[in-house]
């Protein structure tokens, strides 16, 4: 095990000891009305992992990046980041599995970032973040019919963008995709089990691009939200952007049979609160109600728009959504990574767990080394966050 601690340079938040003081939040344990009552959504627990954290023995990487630092921090690197969560996954033992995207932004530039699944513990007494290993994705059987950028088949982030991770019953995992977009079946060892699955209908630029097929989707706005049925028979894979045709703020989200391996041409339509907003994540509450991480492109001082909704499939037509919690403006009385008493979260939230009935675990993709959203300059660590609400997510408050 390898624990990481966070570096000090302008960044006194992350250094703040017993920052992450709720054992409820991480251990999986009940909670109850009555257990630590709020009256609107608290911040009970962070935690930050540091940017410049690597995986161990891993090779070089960011050598597209060119020799400049980027905030401050030199390019490439030896080894290979542990960065951009994109997905995120309760193992109810105080860990998580946090799912890397594609690496550095684009197909161009990230053929040498090898996808990966880490596992992750965030330190309730120190406010850090134990890596306690995680594994590559890869292609040893050849499912996938077209060339990859390595010969070991090791899959990179030239190759797809995953950005969005659900369980599959077995040890496995369902991965969506934004370069298809495709769902990719991994197995516990991140081995693919078999070809990708593209959405009905739907082609991205990066498709294109080796199919000759014309795309109508942006580049990038692929499958980001993924969320399993609590029974595991369906996923439902939630677009971050419009396709062509739809409305300007309409997503679709697609039903997909686990079992057939196909998708069951059901779809619903979630609808942003502005044109120009994402959704970059989805994990659902019961059988119709799913919970929705939607967000505007700021960060710092430039960010507005950081919310969850609870949205319902039953409705007819479009999707009704009602908000759960405000992210730039989270109460925070412990003062927890010794930040203000209202917490703002400027920066891309991309993860999201319901960690029971009462509290939500959030966490941000850094886009490392890109991003600066916390501070100016800084490039943005990874950070841990478990929210409690005030009402249950069982109940009909929202």
């Amino acid at each position: 095990m390898k624990k990481i601690t966070l570096y000090g340079y302008a960044v006194r938040a992350l250094l703040a000891i017993g920052a992450f003081t709720v054992t409820l939040a991480f251990a999986g344990a009940p909670a109850h009305a009555d257990d630590n009552p709020v009256t609107a959504p608290t911040l009970t627990g962070w935690a930050g992992l540091a940017p410049e954290t690597f995986v161990p023995g891993s090779i070089a990487s960011g050598a597209a990046l060119g020799k400049t630092a980027i905030h401050g921090i030199p390019v490439p690197w030896k080894r290979q980041p542990v960065q951009g969560f994109s997905g995120l996954l309760h193992n109810k033992d105080g860990t998580f599995d946090a799912l890397s995207d594609n690496g550095y932004g684009s197909r161009g530039n990230s053929a040498d970032f090898l996808l990966r699944i880490h596992k992750v513990r965030p330190d309730q007494a120190t406010g850090t973040v134990d890596v306690l290993g995680g594994v590559n994705l890869t292609d040893p059987d050849r499912h996938v019919p077209w060339r990859l950028t390595r010969k070991d088949r090791t899959l990179t982030g030239a190759d797809f963008d995953p950005e969005s991770i659900a369980r599959d019953g077995n040890g496995g995992y369902w991965i969506g995709d934004e370069f298809g977009p495709y769902l990719l079946h991994v197995d516990g060892r991140g081995r693919l089990l078999a070809a990708p699955v593209p959405m009905p209908g739907v082609i991205a630029p990066e498709t294109a691009d080796r199919t000759g097929e014309v795309a109508n989707l942006p580049s990038s706005k692929g499958i980001e939200g993924l969320a399993a049925s609590p029974d595991g028979r369906h996923l439902y894979a939630l677009l971050e952007g419009t396709v062509d045709g739809d409305g300007a703020r309409d997503l679709r989200l697609t039903e997909f049979d686990t079992r057939s391996g196909q998708y069951t041409g059901v779809r619903y339509t979630y609808r942003l609160e502005a044109e120009g907003m994402v959704a970059s994540d989805v994990v659902a509450v019961d059988a119709n109600r799913f919970l929705v991480i939607e967000h505007d492109g700021g960060l710092g001082a430039n960010a507005e728009t950081k919310r969850i909704y609870l949205a319902d499939r039953r409705s007819t037509g479009v999707m009704s959504k009602s908000l759960v919690t405000d992210l730039m403006q989270v109460a925070n009385p412990q003062r927890l990574g010794d930040f203000r008493r209202t917490f703002s979260f400027p920066v891309q939230p991309e993860g999201l767990v319901v960690l029971d009935d009462y509290t939500l675990g959030v966490v941000n993709d850094n886009n490392f080394p890109g991003s600066a959203g916390r501070y100016p300059g800084v490039a943005d660590s990874t950070e841990f966050l478990t929210i409690r609400l005030p009402k249950a997510l069982s109940g009909n408050g929202y």
